[in-house]
């Protein structure tokens, strides 16, 4: 028995990649290093030492993807613009190479059709700015807004911009644990590179009604849905600290024009932390955009640190205690849910963590247009003997997301569209090339992509603006 689903009219459906995991030329058409590049090159940092240098070679193949993309029948892509494309060395000097491949690009979008939705910075910081600092430095802020005003002055046929994609992963898994580029540990500095993130944002929509009034601008933000293991006041403190450092240290700012008390005083002690906050910071932080775009994988539990046999005592899968839980700023234990399924990231899938996500941000931020950025899983994809990618338990995770955004839709929520991650399997940042988010393969030999059913499915998503739910 099958249960329809269908989107409101003009509801906007799209695909999204990002310029490191799919472009590849990493040396050529005058582009210089980012931080992925030293990252990624730096020995035991990647699995298996894969690079960006290849990637999906978009740069070269980008007239067969934009096919693929027509092909599936999306009213818009999501893309991100090299930095270091653009602006070589993060200086000033304009790289026209650079900016023709983007115009070839949107060029190729509009005639068939498809609605360019770019993105300025998706975690590809030149590496002579890091070199100065990188996003602890206030000085990459204006560096930012010097680099988004030379963008959107010279790409035409453009509505709608991003100014960042998920800043907390920038901030906080490159500059607080170390795990994705640059590398650094250090929590103050994962908390100064939060505000400076956030005020390069703001500087960024400041650019864009100057020079694009008649634009579009928004962020994309990935926002936790933390639950607390237990109601034992330790464990909710620890999930109201992770909601902290996920959410509301980013939302209350945009939206409240303050960043949250108990998150202030909690990174006080680490330094520089958000002592550099400065007079005006939150009035251009708090500037208003048009829409937010909302990336979201799945849920997470937790207990306070040290509760490992309550958490087993509770069924949940613990797992070893931390290395050193004295020096776990959060105080928290993720855990597992006993029973429920997982993605080829570990990520578990429980779909109900969307809506719950899309109705908190109308009831306690904002009813301004939403849009799911990114939405998406991994799973052991393999070409079968047919040549076929049967991906069943993607289109099964990717169908009761689309029942929760319909639901959300349905509470009365401003969700206007959905981008799936990814279009093609891609450079997966620490992962390398061991997992695979696409709806469609890349074979990484020989650059042969090969749509897979997800692909399929998707376009008869779009073709009907409606899911089709299979029912028990």
């Amino acid at each position: 028995m099958n249960c329809d689903r269908k989107f409101p009219e003009g509801f906007l459906w799209g695909t999204a990649t990002a310029a490191y995991q799919i472009e590849g030329a990493a040396s050529e058409g005058g582009r210089t290093p980012s931080i992925w590049d030293t990252f990624s090159k730096t020995p035991g940092l990647v699995l298996n030492g894969d690079t960006g240098d290849v990637a999906c070679d978009h740069y070269h193949r980008y007239e067969e993807d934009l096919d693929i993309l027509a092909e599936l029948g999306v009213g818009s892509y999501r893309f991100s613009i090299s930095w270091p494309r653009i602006h070589p060395h993060g200086g000033s000097r304009v790289n026209e190479e650079g900016l023709d491949f983007y115009k070839r690009l949107v060029d190729g979008l509009l005639t068939r059709g498809i609605k360019p939705l770019p993105t300025l910075y998706h975690w590809d910081l030149p590496q002579e700015l890091e070199d100065e600092g990188g996003w602890i430095n206030r000085d990459t802020a204006y560096r930012f807004a010097e680099y988004a005003r030379t963008v959107l002055s010279r790409l035409d046929g453009i509505d709608s911009w991003t100014t960042f994609n998920e800043p907390w992963t920038n901030a906080w898994l490159g500059y607080g644990y170390g795990i994705h580029a640059p590398g650094r540990k250090d929590i103050g500095a994962a908390a100064a590179a939060t505000h400076h993130f956030l005020l390069a944002h703001g500087l960024g929509v400041d650019a864009t009604r100057e020079l694009r009034p008649e634009c579009g601008i928004g962020l994309t933000l990935n926002l936790g849905v933390i639950r607390a293991g237990s109601n034992d006041p330790v464990d909710v403190a620890a999930q109201q600290r992770i909601d902290g450092n996920l959410t509301r240290i980013w939302l209350d700012p945009l939206f409240k024009g303050s960043y949250p008390s108990d998150m202030l005083a909690h990174y006080a002690p680490f330094s520089p932390g958000f002592s550099i906050i400065q007079d005006g910071d939150l009035e251009t932080i708090s500037r208003p955009i048009d829409f937010l775009g909302v990336n979201f994988y799945g849920p997470g539990t937790v207990f306070a640190a040290g509760r490992e046999a309550q958490a087993r005592a509770t069924g949940y899968n613990a797992g070893p205690p931390p290395e050193n839980p004295d020096e776990d700023h959060l105080q928290i234990l993720g855990v597992e849910t006993p029973g429920r399924p997982q993605t080829a990231m570990g990520w578990e899938i429980d779909a109900t963590g969307l809506r719950e996500l899309l109705v908190r941000i109308k009831n306690e931020y904002t009813d301004i247009p939403l849009f799911i950025t990114e939405n998406g899983a991994a799973f052991q994809d393999y070409v079968n003997v047919a040549g076929e990618v049967r991906d069943v338990e993607r289109i099964a995770y990717l169908e009761q997301h689309l029942e929760a955004c319909a639901d959300a839709i349905a509470d009365g929520v401003n969700l206007r569209g959905y981008f799936i991650w990814s279009l093609l399997d891609n450079f997966e940042w620490a992962m390398g090339y061991a997992r695979r988010f696409g709806i469609v393969w890349v074979d990484y030999d020989t650059g042969k992509r090969t749509p897979k059913s997800s692909y399929y499915w998707y376009r008869d998503v779009i073709k009907n603006n409606t899911v089709t739910l299979s029912t028990k």
